[in-house]
């Protein structure tokens, strides 16, 4: 009768999980390296509740970066699996630092970018990593806004600026189609409350960074490697 508490430390020392790798940028086998582990209970006379959570440090197996992981279950959670009724528990599972699956983002590059894209780019890859959709679709409007204001877009709205860093040479009228898509998810994320997808955010979240590759890192990267040999 009533609650208990145990706490196990390093019980899963060297067991492998498959999570998202924040550098790597899919699902890798990670191992766990250290571990502090809860079971917990509660029961009375006619019922019992049973949870467990794990909090572990854990290292990808590929490229050694190390995370945090914390999993967390109840007996209450529980889907069957199987006609013959198998079951297993819901495992509700967060990683630090978060990550999206597929998402690599710029790492070191991003020192190539101007302060103020830098800036706004940090926080929508944290709102996408932090499952926020709107902010996230949000932020890379912004992200837009701000590449056209340093590049000195002109025009009274997104749309128009966009368009003059084509005139510019900045953009190619095949880029500028794509930005326009994201400026319109921004808009709806913005105007209409709207939370895109995982998959749109994570997709768009590509072809800005392909932009900021474009646009900054990579003529900075051609000028500090060939200079004026070229």
């Amino acid at each position: 009768m009533g609650e208990s508490i145990e706490y196990i430390r390093d019980k899963t020392i060297d067991k492998e999980i498959d999570i998202s790798c924040i550098k790597c940028a899919g699902k890798t086998s990670h191992k766990v390296v250290s571990s502090y582990d809860l079971r917990g209970s509660y029961e009375e006379a006619d019922h019992s509740f049973h949870w467990a959570t794990d909090h572990q440090i854990v290292q990808c197996q590929g490229c050694k970066t190390v995370s945090f992981r914390k999993a967390s279950s109840n007996s209450e959670d529980w889907v069957q699996t199987s006609y013959d009724g198998d079951g297993e528990y819901v495992v509700e599972e967060s990683v630090y630092p978060s990550r999206v699956e597929g998402i690599k983002g710029l790492g070191e590059d991003r020192h190539y970018l101007p302060t103020k894209v830098r800036r706004i780019y940090d926080e929508t890859l944290q709102a996408l990593s932090s499952q926020s959709p709107v902010l996230a679709g949000i932020g890379l409007r912004a992200l837009l806004e701000t590449v056209c204001k340093e590049k000195n877009a002109t025009g009274n709205d997104l749309l128009k600026k966009i368009d003059s860093l084509v005139a510019a040479s900045v953009l190619t009228p095949a880029s500028a189609a794509i930005l326009h898509k994201i400026r319109t998810l921004g808009n709806s994320a913005a105007h209409e409350v709207k939370p895109h997808s995982d998959r749109q955010l994570g997709l768009a979240m590509n072809i800005v960074e392909h932009l900021l590759k474009d646009v900054y890192i990579l003529p900075k990267q051609a000028d500090s490697e060939f200079g004026d040999d070229v």
